[in-house]
């Protein structure tokens, strides 16, 4: 009841705007159910992953390889120039002497030959053999079960797809969770929405070209890494 002499207020916990202090409801449910969508997303990606995982398994043990040492020959191969073992360490998020068993394995199949650093005789370098570019081209059918599933999805689906996975990479590698991320949102040539009026919009300065999601990098050989604090 009010005091016949007094003011009326809204109480001592209210709010310039008359609330109590406390969220809406509406915005409670809102925050719990983007939580829910961002669990379930997580979720499915690591389903994907698994499923991943198994398929290039499952033909790296066809070709008498541990899946690591396919992973390994199939990176030696995408990327031709030559790779150190603390760089593949690096890369694979693995320790040094995990690298260089597989590569001595690989050597001895045939697959990996090892060339000593000119400037630096305690450094090798790896690269391919031409058996092991062969193998590597046979490997890289094991993700056809899941390229079968894209052409039910549009382009631009993909490309927004593309870009969400590419800035997750992009934030665990700020965080320090993933080690090496060549990717364009990672680059310090990229500037992202530079054209935000057309189709073509992200821009890197060091092609002086325009592009949309769709032609995002994953792996970049002319990456430079940005500036984390910028």
């Amino acid at each position: 009841m009010r005091d016949q002499g007094g003011d009326s207020t809204q109480g001592d916990d209210a709010d310039e705007n008359g609330t109590d202090g406390a969220l809406p409801a509406e915005t409670t449910a809102v925050a719990k159910a983007d939580t829910e969508l961002d669990r379930r997303l997580v979720a499915a990606l690591e389903r994907i992953g698994h499923v991943t995982r198994t398929l290039l398994w499952r033909d790296a043990y066809s070709t008498g390889m541990s899946p690591m040492q396919a992973q390994l020959l199939l990176h030696l191969d995408t990327r031709r120039q030559a790779h150190r073992v603390g760089d593949l360490a690096a890369e694979f998020d693995v320790s040094p002497p995990t690298i260089s068993d597989a590569l001595a394995a690989l050597r001895r199949k045939g697959l990996v030959a090892r060339e000593q650093d000119p400037n630096d005789r305690r450094s090798f370098s790896f690269t391919p053999t031409p058996e092991g570019a062969r193998v590597a081209a046979d490997l890289t059918s094991w993700a056809d079960p899941i390229t079968a599933q894209l052409p039910v999805v549009t382009a631009e689906q993909k490309a927004a797809t593309l870009r969400l996975l590419l800035t997750m990479i992009a934030g665990l590698h700020r965080q320090g969770v993933l080690a090496v991320a060549r990717t364009c949102l990672t680059c310090r040539f990229f500037v992202r929405d530079a054209h935000p009026d057309t189709d073509l919009v992200h821009h890197c300065r060091l092609l002086g070209t325009a592009f949309s999601d769709a032609a995002l990098r994953v792996d970049c050989a002319e990456h430079q890494a940005a500036d984390p604090t910028g």
